[in-house]
């Protein structure tokens, strides 16, 4: 095998991927994201005939600074077994590797090692999902509380044909209103979230017409200092914005006529 890990690299899917020596490894930079935006990162290092292709355990660490928690759930645990399984790559002290032996291109590894990581970087979807439900319980909670109708997580379809859940439909006596929970606990999310639900309110906008008009409100969780003011902007024109620290902000963005 030609174990200059640079040329293979160039020769085999450099418009993709580049190649930099880093100390005793050579670096792979990935065309490959984390859901921050962050591109994947990959690790070479030969021994004899064989190359060992590795994230040097990034994506775990990555994941782990989404939670506050600092182990794994058996959810998670199980859900990187079968992605081991189907890349058919080694999990080792946190890290996704994989070996390239003579009879192997490098990279047919590289890749099948990044695509390992890109999945386990997904992992951090089901913690923000977790995390906004255990968000939207607490408003669900305080609409029950407050005696006002509500119908949650329903599906609306937009102008475009796309379907889009949305966390509340609330019903007051004045008006009725549509409201989107932007919860996470990571900063370099808050843009993807914001973006999201602003895409949302763009499609549904045919909502906001007509003499039975919804209200939209963006409902910020804002216990984490993750926001921008842009955030808050960006969500103006199309929405109400209102802050789940103030709740009786929120009430009143609901029951108040148009």
């Amino acid at each position: 095998m030609n174990t200059n890990i640079c040329e293979e690299i160039q020769r085999q899917i450099g418009e993709l991927f580049t190649c930099t020596e880093l100390g005793d490894y050579h670096r792979i930079r990935t065309p490959y994201l984390y859901p921050d935006g962050d591109n994947i990162d990959l690790f070479c290092k030969s021994k004899g005939d064989t190359i060992t292709v590795t994230d040097l355990a990034e994506t775990t660490g990555w994941l782990r600074m989404q939670s506050l928690s600092l182990r794994r759930s058996p959810q998670q645990n199980r859900l990187i077994a079968d992605v081991i399984t189907t890349h058919g790559v080694e999990f080792y002290r946190g890290m996704l590797l994989a070996r390239c032996r003579p009879d192997e291109q490098l990279a047919a590894v590289v890749t099948r090692v990044a695509q390992a990581a890109l999945r386990v970087s997904d992992l951090w979807f089901t913690l923000r999902t977790r995390a906004v439900e255990s968000i939207t319980d607490e408003v669900a909670d305080y609409l029950t509380e407050r005696e006002l109708q509500f119908v949650r997580s329903e599906k609306l379809v937009g102008r475009s044909g796309r379907g889009w859940t949305v966390d509340f439909h609330v019903r007051t006596r004045e008006r009725s209103s549509l409201v989107y929970v932007l919860s996470t606990a990571n900063r370099s999310a808050a843009n993807r979230v914001t973006e999201h639900v602003l895409a949302a309110w763009h499609d549904l906008h045919h909502f906001a017409a007509g003499p039975e008009a919804l209200n939209f409100v963006s409902l910020f969780d804002d216990a984490s200092d993750v926001w921008t003011h842009e955030n808050f902007l960006l969500m103006e024109p199309l929405s109400t914005v209102s802050h789940w620290s103030r709740p009786d902000e929120f009430e009143r963005v609901l029951v108040q006529s148009a």
